[in-house]
């Protein structure tokens, strides 16, 4: 449930008890920005960001900023419920399923060694708007369809009800990357030519939205949001693929597809604004959602209850409670290592380096969902079988 920081500008509403104070400070440098609308909101797994903190939710009028999406745009979860019983998985079937998406889906830093279908594509825009997205295209052909590195990955689940789920949380890989950082920098020279109040230590540059630069990064950024549904659709249905060669007969729902890194002009308290999440899902009265958690813990499909004070947004996940240096460093491989194999759950975690997405690393997801009771409601509980990890 929420509370309020007076800042002397803007109110910060969090909706966590305690929160690192570089996030704090970073969520003060937002109620300073001179645009920025009504209140700044903090979601229940808030940590700090590059410039604004992830589990962030920031409201502008006229401008956007492109450190408040940041340089995964678009990224997001995908999940799909199968009409397959738990009983039926075999540990051996689950386990080949594995070795096969490892063998059609590329992860961390590799892309497919041949372009994709350009069907697969997002339809509707016109590359000579998009210069940057423009200048990408080619490289992002063997981009689609991967899953890429640090916190995405894939997983095999099952409900309270018994049934399979498969979920998937990647983005739009190098191109929305590329986006992000040219038109940050572009921010930056407009802020300094015109000598903005903006603090430039805040990396907080942003673009008014009379300049044809805020134009252009927003339609750039939305193509990188619909590459990135593309690129979780694209996996899924290879995935699905894969399960239709073990299981005759079986079902899939329709894909839930959502982003949790973009900015969209959305009607709040009776004004028309730019609302920026970065790290944090729309939760719009009966929207269904997802949340995961970290490796290991359980997931929930959920459904929005409109929230105004936090923007109709909720939590993109469980949010980090350590860097992935001081993972490394501090916590115990074999202790991470028995947490899995007593769940029988099928992981890829072997090495010191790995424990940079152990669940330890992370808040209790638990604690950041009965944090958000007032946002959302969970309608299914999902519990891990196997993982990938990008």
């Amino acid at each position: 449930m929420e509370k309020v920081i007076n800042t002397g500008k803007l109110p910060i509403k969090l909706w966590l008890n305690d929160i690192e104070e570089e996030a704090m400070q970073q969520a003060r440098n937002l109620a300073n920005l001179p645009f920025a609308f009504r209140q700044i909101c903090l979601m229940p797994d808030a940590h700090s960001g590059y410039g604004m903190p992830i589990g962030g939710v920031m409201a502008t009028q006229n401008a956007i900023v492109p450190n408040a999406v940041g340089v995964d745009i678009g990224c997001g979860m995908g999940a799909i419920r199968t009409n397959l019983r738990t009983e039926e998985m075999t540990p051996e079937i689950l386990k080949n399923i594995m070795t096969d998406i490892r063998g059609v889906i590329p992860f961390g830093f590799n892309h497919h060694k041949q372009a994709q279908d350009e069907s697969l594509m997002p339809p509707g825009f016109k590359l000579h708007e998009i210069p940057v997205v423009k200048r990408e295209y080619e490289a992002a052909l063997k981009q689609i369809g991967t899953l890429g590195g640090g916190n995405h990955f894939l997983e095999i689940q099952q409900d309270n009800d018994d049934f399979v789920w498969i979920m998937v949380h990647s983005g739009s890989r190098n191109i929305g990357k590329q986006v992000a950082d040219f038109y940050n920098k572009k921010a930056k020279k407009l802020n300094a030519m015109f000598h903005s109040t903006v603090d430039p230590k805040a990396d907080l540059a942003f673009l008014p939205f009379d300049s044809e630069e805020a134009h252009h990064y927003y339609k750039e950024m939305r193509y990188c949001v619909a590459f990135a549904y593309a690129n979780r659709h694209l996996m899924l249905d290879r995935i699905k693929e894969i399960f239709e060669s073990q299981f005759s007969g079986i079902i899939f729902d329709p894909i839930i597809n959502i982003a949790h890194n973009y900015a969209a002009w959305e009607t709040h308290f009776g004004e028309k604004v730019l609302v920026h999440r970065k790290g944090a899902t729309s939760a719009r009265a009966g929207e269904t959602g997802i949340i995961p958690g970290s490796q290991g813990t359980k997931s929930y499909i959920v459904e929005g209850l409109g929230n105004e004070e936090s923007f109709q947004s909720c939590s993109h996940g469980a949010g980090r409670t350590m860097s992935r240096s001081k993972a490394i460093k501090t916590l115990d491989l074999q202790e991470e290592i028995r947490k899995l194999d007593e769940q029988g759950i099928i992981h890829a975690i072997r090495h010191k380096n790995d424990l940079e997405e152990a669940a330890s690393a992370y808040k209790d997801i638990s604690t950041v969902m009965n944090n958000q009771r007032d946002l959302v409601r969970i309608k299914v509980e999902l519990s891990p079988m196997a993982v990938l990890k990008g």
